[in-house]
């Protein structure tokens, strides 16, 4: 999941403690072309403060509009957006063509409204992963846990509930970056783009206030001790970026010892075989831990600028995660 979505749930939970009242919107189908994928969220209060998206504007601003008006007051409804013909999407049709459904729930400031972001929250940050149920005739949601593989929505659910909604909850993909370099720059922009959290670590205190890419958090630490103290779920990705052993080789050590579904770091292939050979002597890495670490990190694209590095490390990060071999591609 992108971390836009736990950004959606945060804001919303922060809005439940003080009292408002929030409609949790979920993009359950596309149909043709569509800018968001089933499963993003929006959430908004009455008055129309807003976090999240589901389309490229047309849907947001209509749904507000008729938020404002006093509509979707009941518990759980689904809206058909795109279908010139369909009154319940004000008849809107998408500039991109295609059409998406959405899930709306009005969830009023109670504490099982609470207790219930709270959950999704702690699924996005990775502490397990569940299936959200929502039963669209009764208003009702609940979880179960999950570790199977699929889409992130099941709509309808199976033929014997074909007014429950299931979804799939994963941890937010995140990336943390050792060490602050030009190619640490480019990564976390590309990164940010791409929707994962973002997160940077330098013991160099004065490297790590001139950082400034919007979007990315900071922490002034050698990356090996903010790894180490840190829990790391399975959609992380670990990154080591500096050509400096001192913080490198530290990294990948703690690194393998996480299930980070990526772990890379830069050099040549020369420098990669005498780091490896360092990582099995000084640090006791197994062979097998040595072959989760990507060095050379990144596709061979050529690249020679740290714009170009970065993008050939964020496209294997991503072939990865999509369980793409190299010569799949």
């Amino acid at each position: 999941m992108q971390h836009l979505d736990l950004q959606v749930i945060e804001q919303a939970l922060t809005w439940s403690r003080e009292g408002e009242t929030i409609w949790l919107c979920t993009v359950l189908a596309t149909f043709g072309s569509s800018p968001r994928a089933p499963g993003s969220w929006m959430s908004v209060t009455r008055d129309g403060r807003h976090r999240g998206s589901l389309s490229g504007g047309c849907v947001e601003d209509d749904f507000i509009a008729r938020l404002g008006e006093g509509q979707f007051e009941q518990a759980v409804c689904v809206i058909r957006y795109g279908d010139a013909d369909d009154e319940r999407g004000g008849h809107i049709t998408l500039p991109c063509g295609g059409i998406l459904e959405v899930l709306v729930e009005r969830l009023p400031a109670t504490p099982n409204t609470l207790a219930h972001l709270d959950t999704l929250k702690a699924a996005l940050e990775g502490h397990q992963p569940l299936m959200r149920h929502v039963d669209i005739h009764r208003g009702t949601r609940c979880f179960s846990e999950d570790t199977s593989l699929g889409p992130r929505v099941i709509w309808p659910a199976d033929e014997h509930a074909p007014h429950r909604v299931s979804m799939r909850l994963a941890p937010t993909r995140r990336l943390i970056i050792a060490g602050i370099s030009p190619v640490s720059s480019a990564c976390a922009a590309f990164a940010v783009t791409l929707g994962f959290e973002v997160i940077v670590c330098d013991p160099d205190a004065a490297a790590c206030q001139a950082f400034d890419v919007p979007g990315a958090t900071v922490k002034a630490e050698l990356p090996s001790r903010y790894i180490a103290t840190h829990r790391c779920h399975d959609a992380t990705a670990i990154v080591a970026l500096t050509h400096d052993p001192r913080i490198d080789d530290l990294a990948m050590m703690e690194a393998v010892r996480t299930p980070a579904f990526y772990i890379g770091v830069m050099g040549s292939a020369r420098t990669s075989a005498a780091r490896a050979e360092r990582l099995r002597r000084s640090g006791g890495l197994s062979d097998a831990e040595i072959a989760r670490i990507h060095m050379p990190i990144g596709l061979a694209l050529g690249s020679k600028t740290p714009a170009e590095i970065a993008l050939a490390v964020m496209a294997d990060i991503v072939r990865v995660q999509h369980g793409r071999a190299l010569d799949a591609l």
